[in-house]
């Protein structure tokens, strides 16, 4: 071989291992890893409200805090769809933060996780579609679902919400058609509309 060609195999190596750098660090960028965690605390009596089956944090337990969500991806993201009401009294604590207000179970509104919500600021008050058990159904973004936050009395002492989900009043579990034995969790699609 000579000295030409080895140069030029270096080199090609060399700019090979370069690319590789990036797209590894780019395939990284797109994971979101917790930016943190909550010691839990027993919350004071009556004080954690388990209307649709929500938890109250477990005193000591550790839970994990997001800044960020999963990646939106080009028509559909996946997500974990939860059952809240965000009337007042119910489980969602306090007024919505998009608009101050607390919302009928018979609204279509939802609750994106802290990293989807916030992207860009922009999705309070617009519509996303839902995904699910074959059919669609359009719902407005009223509430974050906080990933960052919890175990506290703003949050009626649950813990942090995950990354991945919209958090959805019983008129949308309904519009899915899914059997209200059946609400609570499931794997659903959304988009903004």
């Amino acid at each position: 071989m000579g000295e030409r060609e080895t140069f030029c195999t270096r080199h090609f190596l060399v700019i090979l291992f370069i690319i590789l750098a990036i797209v590894c660090s780019l395939a990284g960028a797109q994971k979101c890893k917790p930016s943190g965690k909550i010691r839990g605390k027993k919350p004071p009596k009556n004080q954690c409200n388990t209307h649709n089956d929500s938890e109250c944090c477990v005193q000591g337990k550790l839970y994990d805090t997001y800044n960020c969500s999963p990646p939106l991806r080009k028509g559909r993201t996946k997500a974990v769809l939860t059952l809240n009401s965000f009337e007042n009294g119910g489980d969602g604590g306090g007024a919505s933060e998009c608009d101050g207000k607390f919302h009928s179970d018979k609204s279509k509104v939802v609750a994106l996780s802290t990293g989807w919500l916030k992207n860009n600021g922009k999705r309070c008050n617009k519509s996303i579609v839902i995904h699910a058990n074959g059919r669609s159904v359009k719902a407005k973004v009223v509430d974050e679902c906080d990933s960052t936050k919890g175990c506290d009395s703003e949050h009626d002492f649950q813990p942090p919400c995950a990354n991945n989900i919209v958090d959805a009043s019983p008129a949308v579990w309904k519009a899915l058609g899914v059997p209200k034995k059946d609400w609570g969790l499931m794997d659903v699609f959304w988009a903004d509309a």
